[in-house]
């Protein structure tokens, strides 16, 4: 694992963290006009195996100055699809089974300058099915709940098959926003809008390509809030305090948010203030995250920490429990 805060002293002890991108200076289309920073790199971007002929490639949202008029996902060095700002995912189809694909994206803004590449990451899809045309079972039980205005969670009892599913695809009413793995029952859909009504189904797939009938409807309604909600934050932090050469440094631990795509970016609040960011820029931990840094060298000062996660949307999660830790 990679990764990449970078924390300077604030009196009396704000501290603040600067991340270097490097973006790709090369633009679509031709020249970068007027000179434009390009967009920068997607982040969080996730792979999951489909069946045994696509893949689910999803990203967070990026930024540039000039506006993300849309972005590109590239199989190897070879772009495969070419996605409007709005969308986060896309499928690609016509692979082989039993074959290792690597998967990339770029955002491209409306000059045409092209970001650098996200992080690259490797896919195997499944072996094929022959003469394999018996869908999954219907996936039961669904359930949803309100995360604040922006989010919902959806959980659900597992569907079987002959062979086994590869796959279960979400959809918000006749379109499809997500996918997770096979042994995957639960996720969080974020990017919905405070005080609204929706209806999200659930269809289990297999290798050979075989949808399952949807699972009954679901529906939610966000709150009227702008609260990301609980199920978007962090649990079970911890806070402890160390002293090492003369200074006072907070170690930190906690258990990332079940969000349905990776989570590259925490914001951790001292005192209240917005202390430092941590950003993974290799390999995201998948079970607990742990993260130290400095705060003073006075000994029986007591802090308050807390954090939140960035979305796979790109919106910021809902707050952890607030610690309390004193340096000693």
């Amino acid at each position: 694992m990679r990764r990449t805060p970078h924390t300077r002293h604030l009196p009396p002890v704000c501290l603040t963290v600067t991340v270097a991108c490097l973006l790709s200076a090369c633009a679509w289309g031709g020249e970068e006009s007027g000179g434009a920073a390009p967009p920068d790199a997607p982040r969080g971007v996730t792979v999951q195996a489909g069946s045994a002929t696509s893949v689910h490639v999803m990203w967070n949202r990026s930024t540039s100055r000039t506006g993300v008029d849309g972005y590109e996902v590239y199989r190897g060095a070879t772009r495969v699809k070419r996605v409007p700002a709005a969308q986060h995912m896309v499928d690609v189809t016509g692979l082989k089974p039993s074959a290792t694909y690597t998967f990339s994206v770029r955002a491209r803004d409306a000059d045409g300058n092209l970001s650098a590449d996200s992080k690259k990451l490797t896919v195997t899809t499944p072996a094929a099915t022959a003469a394999d045309t018996e869908p999954p079972s219907r996936p039961s039980r669904l359930r949803g709940a309100a995360e604040g205005g922006h989010a919902a969670t959806l959980s659900w009892s597992a569907s079987k098959d002959n062979r086994s599913v590869a796959s279960y695809e979400i959809y918000q009413g006749t379109t499809k926003i997500h996918s997770v793995g096979g042994g995957t029952t639960d996720t969080l859909i974020t990017g919905l809008r405070p005080g609204r009504a929706y209806t999200f189904t659930v269809k289990a797939r297999d290798a050979a390509d075989n949808f399952s009938p949807a699972s009954p409807a679901a529906r939610v309604r966000t709150s009227g809030s702008r609260d990301s909600g609980r199920g978007t934050a962090p649990a079970d932090l911890r806070a402890t305090s160390r002293q090492k050469d003369g200074a006072y440094y907070i170690d930190l631990s906690w258990k990332p948010p079940h969000t349905g795509g990776a989570v590259t970016e925490y914001q951790i609040y001292l005192d209240g203030e917005s202390a430092t960011s941590l950003v993974f820029g290799g390999t995201v931990p998948q079970g607990r995250v742990k993260h130290s840094f400095y705060v003073s060298k006075k000994p029986g000062v007591t802090h308050r920490v807390r954090l939140r996660a960035k979305l796979p949307d790109g919106t910021w999660g809902g707050y952890s429990a607030e610690r309390t830790v004193t340096t000693r």
